[in-house]
C-alpha cells in the first residue's frame, strides 16, 4: 500500500494557473520534425538486451550485464492502461482488448490479467465488457488541459486500491495494439521499456537536474522511456508511482519544463521518477513499433499506432498532408471508426496493412461496434 502522504505534496497555486492546450495536431507536427532530424542525424542502433551506440561509439547502460539473473516461478504480467470515458478512448480500449485476449493464448505469450484503469470517476457503459477499475481524475482544473497527467495518479490509486494477483504489471495505452505474443521482458527486479528517439535527457540536462540533482550521478542514469510500455515488478511501480505523479505536476508548473518537455512531459516525469529511485531499465526495441515510420512487424510485439499514415496512390508516405488514403486515429474523436475499412493501396508497408487489417477484424468481431 502507498502512504497517501506520498500523493499529497502539490502545491494548491496550480489550480490557479492558466490552462495551457496541447493538441495531438501539434504533437505530431513536433514529433516529426524530432524524427526528421533524428534520422537525418548519426544513426542509433539499439539491440534487444537494451544495449545501445552511436555514432561517437557511446553506449546506453545496459542492466542485464551488470546481473547474473536465473529466471524462475510464475513469470506472468498484469496488462493496465489508463483510459478516459470518451468515445475516441473507448473505441481504442475494445480493439487493444480484443487483441490481448487472442495473443494471450498463444504459445509464448506471459499475458495475466487485464485491466483498464478508468480515470473518469464514475463506471461506463463497457464495465461488462472490458475489466475495469475506476479511479478518480485530477482535482478540475489540475491538468490544465493536459490530461495525460491523469495517467500517474490513477495508477497511484489503482495500485492501492486493487488487488492485482500477479507480480509484474505491463502499462500500456489505448493504442496498443498486440502484434505478436508478448513474453515477459523484465528480469528480476529489472523492468523492462521501449526507447523512444525523441526522449533525450542528455539534451535537456539543464531542465532535468530541476528535478534530478548532480549528486544522485549523470543524467544519463535517466534513461531515454516514458511509462508505457513497461514491464515492471509491481512492488517496484508501486515506489515509483507517488515520485512519478509528483515530479510531473512539478514539470507541468514550472514553464521552462512545460515547454521543453511539451506533449511529452508525462513522459520524462516517469523516467526521472524512475532514477530517482535507483531503477534503470531493459531497453528493447523490439517491444513496439510505431507506423508509418516502422515498416514491418516481423517478431516485435506491440502495434503503437499514435501516427497517422498518409498515402497516395502510389503507395508513397505523404506524412503531414492528409494523404489520398489515410488511417488516422485522430479521424474518430466523436465515434468508432467504421467496420471493413479500405486497405492501403499496392506499395504500403507491411505493417500499415497489418494495422489495417487487425482493426477491420477487431471492429468484424465486436459485437455492438457500431453502437459505441
Amino acid at each position: 500500500m502507498i502512504p497517501r502522504k506520498n500523493m499529497g505534496r502539490v502545491s494548491p497555486l496550480l489550480l490557479i494557473l492558466l490552462a495551457l492546450g496541447f493538441f495531438f495536431a501539434t504533437y505530431n507536427l513536433v514529433t516529426l520534425i524530432i524524427h526528421n532530424r533524428a534520422t537525418t542525424s548519426s544513426s542509433v542502433s539499439i539491440s534487444t538486451s537494451g544495449s545501445s551506440s552511436n555514432g561517437g561509439g557511446s553506449e546506453w547502460f545496459d542492466p542485464v550485464k551488470e546481473s547474473n539473473l536465473v529466471q524462475s516461478g510464475d513469470r506472468k504480467f498484469h496488462v493496465a492502461l489508463t483510459a478516459t470515458d470518451a468515445p475516441y478512448s473507448k473505441w481504442q480500449c475494445r480493439i487493444m482488448y480484443y487483441w490481448y485476449k487472442k495473443m494471450k493464448e498463444r504459445d509464448g505469450s506471459e499475458m495475466g490479467g487485464f485491466t483498464r484503469v478508468l480515470h473518469s470517476g464514475k463506471p461506463d457503459n463497457l464495465m461488462e465488457e472490458i475489466p475495469t477499475f475506476v479511479v478518480d481524475p485530477l482535482p478540475e482544473g489540475l491538468d490544465r488541459g493536459y490530461i495525460v497527467l491523469n495517467r500517474p495518479w490513477a495508477f497511484v490509486q489503482w495500485l492501492e486500491k486493487a488487488t492485482i494477483e500477479e507480480e509484474y504489471i505491463l502499462m500500456a495505452e489505448p493504442d496498443h495494439v498486440f502484434a505478436n505474443p508478448l513474453p515477459n521482458l523484465a528480469r528480476g527486479d529489472l523492468p523492462a521499456a521501449f526507447p523512444f528517439f525523441y526522449i533525450k535527457p542528455a539534451e535537456h540536462e539543464g531542465v532535468i537536474r530541476k528535478y534530478y540533482p548532480e549528486d544522485l550521478g549523470p543524467v544519463t542514469n535517466v534513461d531515454p522511456i516514458g511509462n508505457s510500455p513497461v514491464i515492471i515488478k509491481k512492488s517496484i511501480l508501486e515506489k515509483i508511482a507517488p515520485t512519478w505523479m509528483n515530479i510531473s505536476l512539478r514539470m507541468k508548473d514550472d514553464p521552462e519544463t512545460d515547454k521543453a518537455f511539451g506533449w511529452v512531459l508525462e513522459m520524462y516525469g516517469y523516467a526521472v521518477a524512475s532514477a530517482l529511485h535507483g531503477v534503470r531499465h531493459i531497453l528493447r526495441k523490439d517491444f513496439m513499433l510505431q507506423p508509418p515510420w516502422d515498416l514491418e512487424v516481423g517478431k516485435k510485439f506491440i502495434i503503437h499506432y499514435t501516427y497517422g499514415c498518409d498515402y497516395n496512390m502510389k503507395g508513397e508516405l505523404t506524412y503531414g498532408k492528409i494523404g489520398e488514403w489515410r488511417f488516422d486515429k485522430r479521424s474518430y474523436l466523436r465515434g468508432p471508426p467504421p467496420k471493413n475499412l479500405s486497405l492501403p493501396p499496392p506499395g504500403v508497408p507491411e505493417i500499415v496493412v497489418r494495422l489495417v487489417k487487425m482493426v477491420n477484424e477487431a471492429t468484424a468481431n465486436i459485437p455492438g461496434w457500431e453502437t459505441e
